[in-house]
This record gives structure tokens, sequence and C-alpha cells, in this order.
């Protein structure tokens, strides 16, 4: 959904009142009863080998669903089943809130009705998302603004709420979370209609990290989506074979993001002039998105590898930016296997002198609609990204990625991405 995520301070207030929430400083909000009880406080314990999975739902491109990936998380006391999109690029989740809500998108679930159990202004993941000269003007409470690249927005307050979780252990826990309640949002050209974010950031505000800091998994995140549709999204480290994934460094001069160190464009197996490339890791983008110079040069060698094939370019075809026909309608990416190449990002390793991330052609073509072959990466100079280069969905379909945060490390590997995991043999 959503491309090189920032996060800022929110302006609007929601204050606690005896009788339920109240907006004091805006009239435009009226007063809104807590619906949900407290509920019994959690015994959290150390797990050292337990984590969480969870399906995910969706596609890259439409094939009868959605053109993104969502999970479905159970929220509350009642618990209640929310929507979200899985976003390693930012690190926030959030709910669009019935505070009362004064803008609101389209989404599959009635709103979430926040209880009375308000995050405060000096709480250490209220601290996280405020720069450190940022003073409390309403103690009691934390405002939140969160803006994205593509202009979409969700401004709100910090709750906390019940998360019921299964382990693959077979623990069952209620651990409470801070949430966004998010009552004003201004949704971006690539947003979807769902209930909220799952951020899972390296913040401390991510959900991941709070559950690390609670003593319940190690801090994990990871996934695995199926250029089939679907797949996974897990937390923890026991779900794979360190041995058998392929690490990289994450970047030092990324805080906010997971990128990795700098890369070099590898086409058709060779060399390319795209080089000193950071590369953010970013499960919120559907697409790839490369910085216009890089951009550029791949489209030349495109057309170039292309110009003596019976394909052309098909202008009338809106689906993405480059979209090409052939003689006749393409009904899968095997049918342009003998006109496309292969890519892949070459890392500089400390230990190694370079390891890979291929990309296969399932990796940044999509068949589209009209039965053209269509690219899937894009000039991120224009999409607002300036510099910045992302790796998305598309580029990481059928293989398992690895967020270790612990480590400082970010790590990939072929995976069966169509089926949830029960042990570490059954994904690798």
């Amino acid at each position: 959904m959503e491309i090189g995520k920032v996060v800022v301070m929110g302006v609007l207030v929601l204050l606690l009142g005896l009788s339920g929430w109240s907006a004091a400083s805006d009239p435009r909000h009226r007063r809104s009863k807590s619906v949900f009880p407290e509920p019994a406080p959690s015994s959290l314990i150390n797990i050292v080998r337990s984590s969480l999975v969870f399906p995910l739902y969706g596609n890259v491109f439409p094939m009868g669903c959605c053109r993104y990936y969502y999970v479905t998380l159970n929220i509350g006391q009642p618990p209640k089943p929310y929507f979200l999109d899985p976003d390693t690029g930012s690190d926030l989740t959030w709910l669009q809130c019935d505070a009362p809500c004064v803008r609101c998108t389209k989404a599959p679930h009635p709103l979430y009705r926040p209880n009375n159990d308000l995050v405060i202004c000096k709480d250490p993941i209220c601290a996280s998302l405020h720069p450190p000269d940022h003073k409390c003007e309403h103690p009691q409470q934390c405002d939140y603004e969160v803006e994205y690249a593509d202009g979409g927005s969700s401004l709100g307050v910090l709750v906390r709420d019940s998360f019921p979780l299964n382990f693959t252990s077979g623990l069952q826990l209620v651990p409470r979370l801070a949430l966004g309640c998010g009552y004003d949002q201004i949704p971006g050209p690539s947003s979807h209609p769902l209930d909220g974010v799952l951020g899972l950031g390296k913040g401390k505000s991510s959900i991941v990290s709070q559950l690390h800091d609670q003593g319940v998994i190690r801090n994990v995140v990871g996934h695995c989506v199926s250029s089939r549709g679907g797949g996974f999204l897990f937390f923890g480290d026991d779900l794979y074979d360190s041995s058998r994934v392929v690490w990289t460094p994450m970047s030092r001069d990324q805080h906010a993001h997971y990128s990795s160190g700098y890369a070099e464009l590898i086409f058709a197996g060779k060399t390319t002039v795209s080089k000193n490339l950071q590369v953010t890791f970013d499960s919120g983008s559907s697409y790839t998105y490369l910085n216009s110079l890089a951009y550029q040069s791949l489209v030349h060698l495109v057309r170039r590898e292309l110009s003596d094939k019976p394909l052309r370019e098909a202008l009338d075809d809106q689906t993405l930016p480059l979209c090409w026909r052939g003689r006749r309608p393409f009904k899968s990416i095997r049918d342009v296997k003998k006109f496309f190449k292969p890519l892949a990002l070459s890392f500089a390793d400390g230990r190694r002198s370079k390891i890979h991330y291929d990309i296969p052609l399932e990796g940044y073509l999509i068949i589209s609609m009209k039965g053209n072959v269509c690219m899937g990466i894009l000039n991120g100079t224009e999409a607002g990204l300036q510099d910045f280069n992302v790796l998305g969905d598309i580029s990481m379909q059928d293989k398992m990625v690895i967020y270790d945060n612990e480590k400082y490390l970010i790590g990939w590997t072929p995976a069966n991405c169509d089926r949830l995991p029960k042990f570490k043999a059954a994904i690798l």
C-alpha cells in the first residue's frame, strides 16, 4: 500500500473524559463511550523458541482478488477481526477508529471502538514517535500522525488493547499492545479498502518490537508471498534454518527502514552501470522502484533486448507505464520467457565477495488483463522516492524474506509460500 514511509507527529487531541472520549480542542469531535471492559492482564512468560504465523491473502496483480496483500488480526475484548496491510516500511499499527471518526475510508469491517486505556505522552512507545524535543501539551495521551510517501496519512491517538495470539508452541497469550486509533485518514492513490496498517518496521512502536520487549518472541519478522497469491507472515526465529538463508547486513545509514548495503543491478547475468543502489525491502509496496537513473538504464537494456523480438510496446495499455504486446495475447509469464532476461541485485558482503538476490521474470513482469506483458519495476524518482530504491512484493514472491532486528541482518531463501509452515523442514 505505501512506499517509503515517514512518521511525523499529530496535532489534534482526544481527551478521555469521565463518560468516554472527547476532543476538547476540536469541536468536530463528539463524546463517545468506551465499549470494551478492561480485561485481566496476561501472564506473559519468556518464550525462547516459539513464533507466530499468520496467513496472508491477496496478490500483486489481480487474479480475482486484490492487487495487495493483507493479514487478519483479532483485536479487542471481545476480539474482533480486522484486515490489515502488513507493512515493513512503517512502524505503527493503526486501525480506522470510531472516536468518533472525522474522515475514514471504506473498510471491510465496522470501525474499531477504542477502550479507555490511553497511552500517555511520556510512555517510551509514544516518545519513539516524536522528536527528542517534543513537549507534552496533553500528558495523559499520545497523539500521532503517520504520513506516507504516496500522500496518504492517518492521525489519531495511541491506545492499548488485547491481541489474542496463538504461538507455534501451542501456547495462547493475550498481551496488551499499543496501536493507533486513527480518527482522521487521508487515502493515498495506492491505498486499499482495509481496516488499517500492521506496522512491521524496526521502531519501538511496531508490534514485533512490543512483543519482544514483553519477552514473548525474538525480534524477528518475515514474510513469504506466493506468485500464485496468498502466503504467510511470521514473527520469531524458529521457522527457518539460518544456515540455509542468504544474509546481508542492514544498513547503518537507514535507521527507519529495512535497508541493505549498496547493491549493483545485474541484467542477464552481466553487470550494469547501476551501482551503489541502497535498497529498501518494503512489503507495503506492491511493485519495485528504482531511482530515475537506474530505472532508465534498465528500460534501455530491456528495450535493446526486445529490439529483434516480435513484441511491440502497447501504448494503449495503461496497466503499468511499460507494456508490450505479442502476436497473440499472453496468458502467463511462461509465454514470454524466451523474450525477457532475469535480473539480480548483487550485494557486497564482509565475509564473501558478492551475494545475489535473484529476480526471475515473475519478480518484475506481470500479464495485464489485455494479455500484454508489463514491467513491474517503476521510476521511484517520479513516484516521489527521490534516490531511494524499493524492493516491493512483486520481487519478493516465492522467497522467505527475514528481518532479524537482533543481529541486524536481512535474509532470503527460496520457499514454498503456498502453505503455512509447521516446522523448519516444511518450508525449505
